[in-house]
């Protein structure tokens, strides 16, 4: 055995007995108000601190075609105000109290966090039952705010190449389904949006049924069962309307684009449909899926890295990536950026070959090591984070997987064999599912600000 092959075994057993030792740690309790908002607490006695993240079941996978934006729009308007909680009061607040906050829109949710010191758990609380049912939502303030939300679409979208190819993969590798709109919303959305879109909105979703609150930290469950019983108890359920099934149909065929817009290098993006994890103890190919990503682009001796970057120089950057969990459909991602003198096709080509050698050719148990040592120290190591911890128990609850599979999945990911990582390859790898889009860069010189949207040409 040679030495890299020595220290990568060393340093799988490592991590190994490293993620049984954090498995040790306290469990999650759980517990369901009347009303049925779910709590669920992880105490980590390590400092006085705790991480409150509320999750609502609302993300743009839940809006429909006309009125793209509302999840995030409606998340910038809930620091708004309330009747007891005036506009801007909800930062001074949190803030004088020596702790941090914010709020993300995903595809599948809505979250609102907040880091404080443990004495203000029941602060933290109150604020966000509060905004759960008093939002005041006014037209003067939502004026003022769908402004800063175009502004963000132009600056994160719209003025960045890179963006505007990742959107326009979405809006065509799916034809059907709610993902392929930006969660951001489309900018014509965004201008013809009312208040009362939003109002609408809060009143359907924002409710106790559609919502689990996580709370890590140094905490005691049945206290924050009994504070969350004492501030959002009060507030009812609400009757949810139907979210009917959205599968998208099979694709027939490559579909390839071209976005033009300025940039100093061309880029290029790959999607080809994959299976999420939807059952942790059932399923395999998710778990393979995860150590094809690794085995690509997990680190500077991955594949893709090694090869197209340092020994061919054929890309500047290279990258694969698998996210395996979602309310939704699945992808596998690959992407490259050619270096000065090269082409888009010099990268599509290196990156097709490398797809290709695995499939051929397999992966060796070298590399398979390496993946899954650095693919559980991901794991392991984000566990010493407490935002992290909350976060990941929110995205398993939102994707339907039991937050305690966690060591389960890390289990299965050990269980992976070099033939099953080059099945999935082979399985889903195929020209008639695979969606392109390159860059094509435009002068950078007198550019002008973006419009309200940017054309792309259609799928060819």
């Amino acid at each position: 055995m040679n030495l890299s092959r020595r220290v990568c075994c060393f340093l799988l057993v490592f991590l190994l007995s490293a993620a049984g030792s954090v498995a040790a740690a306290p469990a999650t309790a759980e517990h369901k108000l009347p009303n049925g908002l779910r709590v669920i607490v992880k105490p980590d006695h390590r400092a006085p601190v705790i991480v409150v993240m509320l999750w609502y079941v609302i993300g743009s996978i839940d809006e429909v075609n006309g009125a793209t934006g509302l999840a995030h729009v409606l998340e910038h308007m809930a620091f708004k105000g309330t009747p007891t909680v005036g506009n801007g009061e909800y930062a001074r607040i949190v803030s004088e109290a020596g702790g941090s906050f914010n709020a993300f829109t995903s595809n599948d949710a809505t979250g609102y966090y907040q880091a404080l010191q443990k004495s203000h758990l029941s602060l933290a609380l109150r604020l966000e039952a509060d905004r759960m049912s008093n939002l005041l939502l006014s037209e003067d303030e939502f004026k003022k705010e769908i402004r800063v939300v175009m502004e963000e679409r132009r600056l994160r979208t719209d003025d960045r190449p890179r963006s505007l190819v990742y959107e326009q993969l979405m809006a065509m590798a799916l034809k059907a389904h709610p993902y392929r709109n930006p969660i951001i919303g489309w900018m014509s959305d965004l201008e013809h949006m009312r208040i009362e879109d939003v109002r609408e909105f809060y009143r359907t979703w924002y409710a106790p049924n559609n919502a689990i609150l996580v709370v890590v930290g140094d905490v005691q469950p049945d206290e924050v069962f009994r504070l969350a019983t004492e501030h959002f108890g009060p507030i009812a359920s609400k009757a949810l309307p139907g979210r009917r099934p959205q599968s998208e149909p099979p694709q027939r065929g490559e579909r390839r684009a071209v976005v033009r817009a300025p940039a100093e290098l061309p880029h290029l993006m790959m999607a080809f449909p994959t299976p999420l994890l939807r059952d942790a103890r059932k399923d395999s190919e998710p778990y393979a899926l995860e150590m094809l990503a690794a085995v690509l682009s997990g680190s500077e001796a991955a594949r893709l890295r090694r090869s197209l970057m340092r020994e061919e120089r054929v890309a500047a950057e290279a990258s694969a990536g698998y996210d395996g969990m979602a309310r939704g459909p699945g992808f596998f991602y690959l992407s490259a950026t050619p270096t000065p003198g090269r082409t888009i096709a010099d990268v599509e080509h290196g990156l097709r070959s490398e797809m290709l050698k695995i499939i051929e050719e397999g992966v060796t148990q070298e590399e398979l090591d390496r993946a899954k040592a650095q693919a559980v120290a991901a794991h392991v190591y984000q566990r010493d984070s407490m935002f992290f911890q909350a976060r990941q128990i929110g995205v398993f609850e939102i994707s339907g997987i039991p937050h305690d599979t966690l060591d389960l999945q890390l289990q299965k990911l050990r269980e992976v064999t070099a033939e099953q990582v080059r099945e999935v390859a082979r399985k889903y790898f195929k020209d008639e599912a695979l969606t392109i889009v390159e860059l094509d860069p435009q002068p950078m010189e007198g550019r002008k600000p973006a419009a309200s949207g940017v054309r792309v040409p259609h799928a060819q």
